[in-house]
């Protein structure tokens, strides 16, 4: 399938989704978001990691501005359930989602990234919350997403001043896992998609559904909710296979 607004390749089970509005620094317009919907949608058994990358000099400005309109309160909150909707697809969606950062990763580009699990910055990279200098709030999920990686307060600092963090210190925030030199994100975010590929599907899966959603539940509910994981994933034939082969060579 061909779309406007990304670029989508498969290879190695790996697909390597490349936001492509590199005129406008991959700001994301409802086109964007539309295509990334319906490719996350689309992708079939051949795709079992997906890398997210942005196509020139930068991963991804945030919101659109030049096609920004009037809206109603109820058509604001439609609109940010969307994206919601289509971030939710790409951390929930049951593949291991990395994304290669450089550049401007601002506003809803840094709302994406944070939407995706293993993230890899490049020294160029910087991270901002601009949405208070536009007159805005946040409305792709940074409240949470952003503020559980850095925590409340710093989120609202960032917010009120503008503040921009740098690539050592997004680093250093949880922003990004891992930071590399200028220009190797990707080579980097494809290594580690290479890697996370040879996991198996059911552990991929528990990581990606049982982790996020255990931080939001008591102790309690949490450790019921941890042994379900295990138990569904210890049980499966791969499980079985890999530590018959693991014991196996132990034995060698």
């Amino acid at each position: 399938m061909k779309y406007e607004n990304i670029l989508v390749s498969i290879e190695n089970s790996i697909a390597h989704i490349r936001l492509n509005r590199p005129a406008k620094r991959n700001a994301v317009n409802n086109g964007l978001l539309q295509d990334l919907e319906a490719c996350f949608d689309s992708l079939g058994s051949d795709a079992t990691v997906v890398v997210l990358s942005g196509e020139g000099e930068h991963f991804s400005a945030g919101l659109d501005l030049s096609e920004h309109q009037v809206r109603s309160p109820f058509e604001v909150l439609q609109h940010s359930q969307w994206w919601h909707k289509v971030f939710q697809k790409i951390q929930f969606g049951g593949r291991p989602v990395v994304s290669a950062l450089h550049g401007a990763v601002v506003g809803g580009g840094l709302e994406l990234a944070t939407s995706t699990h293993v993230r890899v910055a490049d020294k160029s990279a910087f991270f901002q919350l601009p949405e208070g200098q536009r007159g805005i709030f946040v409305g792709g999920g940074a409240s949470v997403r952003v503020g559980k990686i850095i925590g409340p307060d710093r989120m609202t600092e960032m917010m009120l001043t503008g503040r921009r963090y740098n690539a050592e210190d997004g680093y250093r925030l949880g922003l990004s896992h891992y930071l590399v030199e200028q220009g190797q994100a990707l080579d980097e975010a494809m290594r580690l998609a290479a890697q996370i590929a040879t996991n198996a599907p059911l552990s991929n899966w528990a990581s990606i559904t049982a982790v996020s959603n255990i931080g939001d539940m008591s102790m309690a509910n949490g450790l019921y909710t941890e042994s379900l994981a295990a138990a569904i994933a210890q049980s499966s034939d791969e499980a079985n296979r890999r530590m018959q082969e693991f014991l196996n060579r132990k034995k060698g």
